[in-house]
């Protein structure tokens, strides 16, 4: 989450140039985000950067913002269900096909998973279900999306519907559960557990897949890095206290490191996954 409603861009391939100096890794450009609140996720396709905050999510043209015009594209108003109550958007994504028009999903405070066509601005769907707010929500396939809540469960849902939940995960229900919060791998057909991932004194705010191999971390000044089968393969240390992404560029090959960013002003940047090689300040515009 970004507290000063800005975004801010770096070039990996200057920051990571043989000849690369303090200099060339800071920020190249810099732009104002938000008006009111902080940006709780922040999306890339081949085209748009799209942020969420307060009720809104925003979009910009790749080509404006290198250009150094980061002139807002288009804003999507989240409705209020509630007197008085603006819902933050914690986590969105495009599920784009060829053949249908490219819809955005965002997981909302207000307990809703709102579905836009990217279009025309529309709301397509309001999946309902959940009785807290929504952590997260993404691509499951091209018809069903995964989201997860605060009220500690996981929902599959069939969008092209505008119905219920299709199948409902309730982890804390199973009977293997305990100790505190775990994170655990499920079998999506017989919907039973197939691994758990054991960070004791530290819960994980981030997940990722990356080959045979799943990335976490959390609540400690570590990056988790794991077998399928629930050993833990490597903890690399990092600078923040408390981790709440972690990146991968896939884009080159000469410039694929991983990025860690969390409480701290610093994004660490590893070259070789296995440990920080420089980080990049998280410099504020005078």
């Amino acid at each position: 989450m970004f507290s000063e409603f800005i975004l801010i861009l770096y070039s990996l391939e200057a920051a990571l140039a043989p000849a690369a100096t303090d200099i060339t890794k800071n920020p190249i450009y810099t732009f104002k985000a938000s008006e009111d609140g902080s940006i709780y996720c922040l999306i890339s396709t081949d085209t748009l950067i799209i942020s969420a905050s307060n009720g809104t999510i925003s979009a910009w043209k790749w080509s404006d913002v290198l250009s150094r015009a980061g002139k807002v594209l288009w804003t999507i108003t989240i409705p209020k269900r509630r007197p008085f109550f603006t819902p933050e958007v914690n986590s969105i994504y495009i599920n784009s096909k060829a053949d249908m028009a490219s819809h955005l999903f965002a997981g909302c405070g207000d307990n809703n998973i709102y579905v836009y066509d990217i279009e025309t601005g529309q709301e397509v769907h309001c999946l309902q279900g959940h009785t807290d707010y929504v952590h997260a929500v993404t691509k499951k396939n091209d018809n069903e999306c995964v989201s997860a809540s605060e009220d500690g469960t996981v929902r599959i849902w069939d969008y092209r519907t505008a119905g219920e939940s299709t199948l409902v995960l309730q982890p804390y229900k199973h009977e293997i559960c305990g100790g505190g919060p775990r994170m655990s791998a499920w079998y999506l057909r017989s919907l039973t557990m197939s691994a758990t991932f054991d960070t004791p004194g530290a819960c994980q705010q981030f997940i990722m897949f990356n080959e045979d191999t799943v990335i976490s971390a959390g609540t400690e000044a570590f990056v988790n890095h794991w077998y399928m089968n629930g050993d833990c393969k490597s903890r690399v240390p990092c600078t923040p206290t408390s981790v709440f992404s972690v990146a991968i560029n896939r884009e080159s090959e000469n410039n694929r490191v991983l990025c860690v960013a969390g409480s701290s002003a610093t994004i660490d940047v590893c070259t070789n996954f296995g440990y920080k090689a420089f980080g990049l300040s998280f410099t504020m515009p005078d």
